[in-house]
């Protein structure tokens, strides 16, 4: 077989794209080369850039099969040929060339765009990790610390959010991570406090974005409760409206330009991103290419979170493997806080060390409640201990293992009819759209496909099915597909009516006109905001959603729903992401054997960012 013929193969069966094949052949004839090291090597770079990961891990593929599990795939050279033979076209390059690939001395082939993103995020970031942030005043920082964050008896010593909002005050880059209910936004709402508080004026050019519109509503909510505990001075100095990223760096609609960067730079004298786990490779170096060279920058995220969609894994790589403080910043920030701040044990001297933060103390979750020792297991690999906890009969866990397509249908008609009983009742007794809003996220259905019996599609229609069947919605009455009652998810960005990728909105009769309907969404205030389903974005039904999608979300009662088999999207991330959306209770519908294979999978995406931040 040809090598043509065998990624032709490969497309039919599902493992390379159209536009894996196209690449591949494009760069064969600009380099006049059929032969199968450059065909090969071209494919997988586009389609491992496909798959999130920055570039081809050539160094993990040679010597085996071009795809892993695939029947018939072509075999690889060793890593020295393959790099010999594909440094010598004309099409592939060194980091110093000016080629359509770029191939580093550790076996990583980039598409150059992602090459020249990632190499220009590094330097951004070791520069600002490295900068110091000069005249602060520390014996006023350190009245201002007691002022604005006062001691709190309940926290275990050292106070990590008084670390955290103290090191973002010393520094140009800062990350806060932490899992659910560890404080990072209420941290920052204080940290804005301090700053405001040692101006001059007392007032400080901040702006707040995230990555979806979701996750920034959910942010300016955050900000405007944790208002209330700053001195009444200086809650004015707070901003209480956050934007999308993409906004605030003027991303332009399918294009890569932007409208801020090194000769427009942003504003703002802070820029806090929240849900910084979600934010890809490229929408990050546009933004720190955006910032002042003075600005600080606060990255907050749950760095054991699933990572964005698109290409890299950007939180994690800053994060590294967090190895603490250098002993000389533990003292100077200990000496600030009045507590003793442990130095870290790790070794090495990037910069970034001394600018991350991990907030250990939930106060979602006691330490011993089911859901945290779940969650905690997860995150540490931990088999064993993860179906130990499934097992225990927790009253904030339960575990269905998987039995088939008939009993999936079975059990969520049933959890359905329980689970979205408040919100239906709320939609029947015509209450505002605020209180429907809320009583709809007491419960969502997360599952980890699409597709298949076990996916959103199926567990949509099987949830349509069952409150139809009860008389509880009418998805054939006379408004069609937008029946009152009925939830929709925006699947694209729409800026005219501030509705973007991720938002949720229920179908509610029109305040002005009850034969017609509005879709309503979360407005300011708790209240809600109405739009036209015929002005509507994309958007799908969402009684169940992708953990991808849930990101951002929290839910009083959280049903996951695993596939019947072991897949390469059920990982340790995937699982530590929808199990932790749950406040109260968590129900994991999934076999044993799919649960264990899970927790071993982690999400290791392909990228030179770590080596460049902590050394490699």
């Amino acid at each position: 077989m040809t090598p043509r013929a065998h990624l032709a193969a490969l497309r039919a069966a599902g493992h390379l794209s159209d536009l894996d094949v196209h690449l591949a052949d494009l760069m064969a004839r600009l380099a006049g080369d059929d032969g199968p090291d450059l065909l090969y090597a071209a494919a997988l770079a586009s389609h491992r850039t496909g798959e999130g990961h920055v570039c081809a891990d050539l160094a993990a593929v040679a010597g085996g099969p071009l795809v892993a599990g695939a029947a018939d795939a072509p075999g690889t050279p060793s890593l020295a040929d393959w790099s010999d033979a594909l440094l010598r076209t004309t099409v592939v390059g060194g980091p110093a060339d000016d080629a359509p690939l770029v191939l580093d001395g550790a076996g990583r082939l980039y598409l150059r765009r992602y090459w020249a993103y990632e190499r220009e995020l590094a330097r951004e970031v070791m520069a600002r990790a490295a900068a110091p942030v000069a005249g602060v005043d520390e014996d006023r920082l350190r009245a201002a610390v007691a002022a604005v964050i006062p001691a709190d008896a309940e926290a275990p010593s050292p106070d990590w959010q008084r670390v955290a909002a103290v090191t973002a005050v010393l520094r140009r880059l800062c990350v806060i991570s932490g899992g659910p209910g560890t404080g990072k936004t209420s941290t920052v709402v204080r940290l804005l406090g301090l700053l405001a508080a040692l101006a001059a004026d007392g007032r400080v050019q901040v702006a707040l974005a995230a990555p979806t519109g979701k996750a920034a509503a959910r942010l300016e909510e955050a900000v405007r409760t944790g208002r209330g505990l700053l001195p009444a001075g200086l809650r004015d100095a707070i901003p209480e409206r956050a934007s999308t990223v993409h906004r605030l760096v003027g991303v332009h609609r399918d294009s890569p330009r932007v409208t801020y960067g090194p000769e427009r730079t942003l504003a703002a004298d802070v820029v806090v991103v929240d849900e910084a786990s979600m934010v890809d490779l490229a929408l990050m170096a546009k933004l720190l290419r955006a910032l002042k060279a003075e600005a600080r920058l606060v990255l907050l995220g749950d760095k054991d979170q699933l990572a964005s969609v698109e290409a890299g894994a950007v939180l994690g790589d800053i994060c590294g493997d967090a190895p603490g403080f250098s002993p000389a910043f533990a003292v100077r920030v200990g000496g600030i806080v009045g507590e003793v701040v442990p130095a870290g044990s790790g070794s090495g001297d990037s910069p970034l060390r001394d600018g991350v933060v991990l907030l250990r103390h939930s106060r979602r979750f006691a330490a011993e409640s089911g859901i945290a020792r779940l969650a905690a297991a997860v995150n540490r690999g931990d088999d064993d201990g993860a179906v130990s906890v499934l097992a225990s009969g927790r009253a904030d866990v339960a575990w269905r293992p998987y039995v088939g397509p008939r009993a999936i249908r079975d059990a969520l008609s049933a959890a359905a009819l329980d689970g979205f009983a408040a919100y239906l009742e709320a939609v029947r007794a015509g209450a505002p759209a605020g209180t429907v809003l809320q009583a709809f996220d007491a419960f969502r259905i997360l599952c980890a496909h699409r597709d298949g019996p076990a996916g959103v599609d199926a567990a949509n229609r099987i949830v349509e099915d069952v409150l139809a069947s009860h008389r509880l919605i009418r998805p054939l009455g006379p408004s069609g597909p937008w029946y009152v009652g009925r939830p929709v998810m925006v699947t694209r960005n729409d800026h005219v009516l501030r509705v973007y990728n991720g938002d949720v909105g229920i179908v509610l009769p029109d305040p002005r006109d009850p034969t017609r309907v509005v879709v309503a969404f979360p407005g300011p205030d708790g209240g809600g905001r109405v739009i036209s389903p015929a002005r509507l974005p994309s958007h799908e039904t969402v009684y169940a959603m992708t953990v991808h999608k849930s990101q951002g979300s929290e839910f009083d009662r959280v049903v996951l729903l695993l596939p019947s088999q072991p897949t390469r999207v059920v990982t340790r991330e995937l699982l530590y992401t929808g199990l932790t959306r749950a406040r109260q209770r968590v129900e994991v519908w999934g076999s044993e054997p799919v649960v264990r294979a899970g927790v071993a999978a982690r999400v290791e995406r392909s990228s030179g960012l770590r080596d460049a931040l902590w050394g490699g």
